[in-house]
């Protein structure tokens, strides 16, 4: 680990607890954003999906680039400097806290993650500029308040925060479990913070097939939603412009070629 002022260690893995017998969805989704953090299953599967539904990769590829969007957004336009992702998955190009910290470097990052995949690459999201701060956290989506508790340790709650939850709320499989732990998340946070929520949705027979594929490879499941019930994440905050739409919708860069339709939707949502 870097030894830093500005960044805070992760605790570390244990290698045995890392099962590579089945696939695993953030090396699965890491395979088809291009990463090499992937094993022999997660690509099998993959590539059994591609065949099934080709659009699933640019799904991938789409939510990470509105992650990018969404996060220059609220850096530069919100004034935001504290952000809080959860199911932060493994790293990539462009995390969170590289965003960020390229418009404001003074910006702190907490991510946030129960998973030993993700945990023994945790040391790649410990980077950070000298202004700003980045912390890796080894919490549970399932207890709201131990994460709020834990991240209070990097974040001022007095200021807004932006809680980022993507591609990570199909994993629980009841819908009203999922708004409740996210209200329970938002609860924790101060007037000005934003939700960022964006996840695959069963907007087509190809996606739901897709996800129908994955839950039999014996990995951990993954339910893909309906638009309606992504906007009910929402119930409460103040949307941001325009709205709950396909993640290539979202705010698109002048000059993004990716303006085309996708099975995943998203918002932005702000704290009264």
């Amino acid at each position: 680990m870097p030894d830093s002022p500005s960044q805070t260690a992760a605790t570390s893995a244990t290698p045995g607890r890392i099962d590579t017998s089945k696939p695993h969805s953030a090396r699965f989704w890491n395979y088809f954003v291009g990463g090499k953090d992937n094993y022999e299953v997660d690509r099998e599967i993959g590539d059994e999906i591609k065949e099934i539904f080709p659009g699933l990769v640019d799904v991938a590829v789409t939510s990470r680039h509105f992650l990018g969007r969404a996060v220059r957004h609220l850096a530069v336009d919100k004034g935001i400097r504290q952000f809080l992702d959860v199911g932060t998955g493994l790293p990539t190009a462009d995390n969170t806290h590289q965003v960020a910290q390229r418009v404001a470097p003074d910006s702190r990052i907490v991510y946030v993650d129960n998973d030993p995949v993700v945990l023994a690459h945790a040391h790649a999201l410990l980077t950070s500029t000298r202004e700003g701060r980045t912390a890796y956290l080894d919490a549970d989506l399932y207890d709201p308040e131990a994460v709020l508790e834990a991240a209070a340790g990097t974040l001022d709650f007095s200021r807004p925060v932006a809680l980022m939850i993507l591609n990570t709320l199909g994993h629980v499989a009841d819908h009203e479990q999922a708004r409740e732990l996210v209200r329970r998340l938002m609860a924790g946070l101060p007037s000005g913070s934003h939700l960022v929520i964006s996840d695959s949705t069963a907007t087509s027979e190809g996606m739901i097939a897709a996800s129908e594929a994955y839950n039999a490879s014996g990995a951990v499941p993954y339910y893909v939603r309906s638009v309606d019930e992504i906007g009910g994440f929402f119930e409460g905050l103040e949307l941001v412009e325009p709205g709950i739409v396909q993640v290539t919708k979202w705010r698109p860069d002048a000059d993004d070629s990716a303006n085309f339709d996708v099975d995943a939707y998203c918002g932005v949502g702000r704290k009264p």
